[in-house]
């Protein structure tokens, strides 16, 4: 019995132990496979990230801003030239008159007096003289009393004219069509040598006159065009060079020019202030690099340019510059990647990453 009991006992270790052993068997077969090793990561570029700009050939207009003031044409203080009393005023204030037009009359009844006697004289002193001239055809007279004759006739049709002068004085014209300003006398006034009586001018032209630098002296010529605007609008107006000084002003070393505008619509008064726009050249294929770009320094500027993948250094000459760009006209070609930013986290030959293009 006892070896029956000992035998099951046996029996069941074994089967245990079988079930065991399929169990871990069954087990290890099901369990997921191990995921094989990942690669390492990719090694990411290393250099200073920077955005940079490809040079292209562009057009490029250098120009010039001064300021100007614009001045009549033509402008008088009309004035008489007498001593004499203003016996008539035909000058009708702000209106435009012609050449030639009576503006003021003086008195001059005295010199109409005076003419008519010397009118009267002359009669008698022509007389004498034709009288003179015949006996002398006969050669019943000398030719000393002809010739004192024909004198004393001369010497009074020369106070005759001159005297038709002083009363042509008297009637004072507008030497130029224009516009007649304030009229300052009126009748019945006495009016002196130099006395302003009105101002006339002449604005259907106007001139403006501005100074330029010594640099740019002989770059605009006569003839060139200008464009300029005033404060009044916002219009663009044109008008050309007519002439400038013979030589620059000591003190500021500038050239003196004037230039010549049409003012047909009478928009424009002369003593408004002008700015005007001066084309100094044209460059079809300027190089324009951002003012950000430039690096400067006592010799000069310098940009950093791509250069496979690294920074090079480039000295550069510039030449006129605006608010954004600057005209490069040496050093660079192109084609050209400059860098735009971060320069001062470069040296010559450092590794960069171009982060943007344009």
């Amino acid at each position: 019995m006892e070896k029956t009991i000992q035998s099951a006992k046996i029996i069941s270790g074994l089967i245990i132990t079988a079930v065991i052993l399929l169990s871990v068997f069954f087990k290890g077969y099901t369990s997921e496979k191990p995921e094989p090793a990942k690669p390492a990561a990719a090694t990411q570029p290393t250099g200073t990230p920077v955005d940079g700009q490809v040079l292209k050939s562009e057009s490029l207009n250098e120009e010039m801003t001064v300021s100007g003031t614009l001045m009549a044409y033509q402008e008088v203080s009309i004035s008489s030239e007498l001593n004499r009393k203003v016996v008539a005023v035909h000058a009708k204030e702000g209106k435009f008159v012609n050449a030639g037009t009576l503006l003021f009359k003086l008195d001059d009844a005295d010199l109409l007096a005076e003419l008519e006697q010397l009118k009267q004289q002359e009669k008698l002193v022509l007389l004498n003289e034709r009288r003179l001239k015949d006996l002398i055809d006969r050669e019943a007279a000398i030719q000393q009393d002809y010739d004192q004759a024909f004198t004393n006739l001369k010497v009074l049709q020369a106070k005759i004219e001159q005297l038709k002068v002083m009363i042509a004085k008297t009637s004072i014209r507008a030497p130029f069509s224009g516009y007649l300003g304030i009229v300052n006398v009126y009748t019945g006034a006495f009016v002196t040598p130099g006395s302003p009586l009105a101002l006339l001018t002449d604005n259907s032209r106007l001139k403006i006159d501005f100074a330029v630098p010594e640099k740019h002296a002989n770059t605009l010529k006569t003839g060139d065009e200008v464009q300029y605007n005033v404060e009044s609008n916002d219009k663009i107006y044109k008008g050309r060079i007519v002439a400038h000084e013979a030589g620059l002003d000591q003190k500021t070393k500038t050239l003196l020019m004037r230039a010549v505008t049409d003012n047909k619509g009478g928009t424009l008064l002369p003593g408004q202030s002008a700015r005007l726009t001066l084309r100094l050249s044209n460059t079809g294929n300027a190089l324009l690099v951002p003012n950000q770009a430039l690096i400067p320094s006592s010799k000069g500027y310098s940009v950093y340019v791509v250069n496979a993948g690294k920074a090079g250094f480039k000295s550069i000459e510039v030449g006129e510059r605006s608010a954004y760009s600057v005209h490069v006209t040496k050093g660079l070609a192109p084609g050209d990647t400059i860098i735009t930013s971060n320069m001062l986290r470069l040296t010559p030959g450092s590794a960069i990453q171009l982060v943007s293009i344009k």
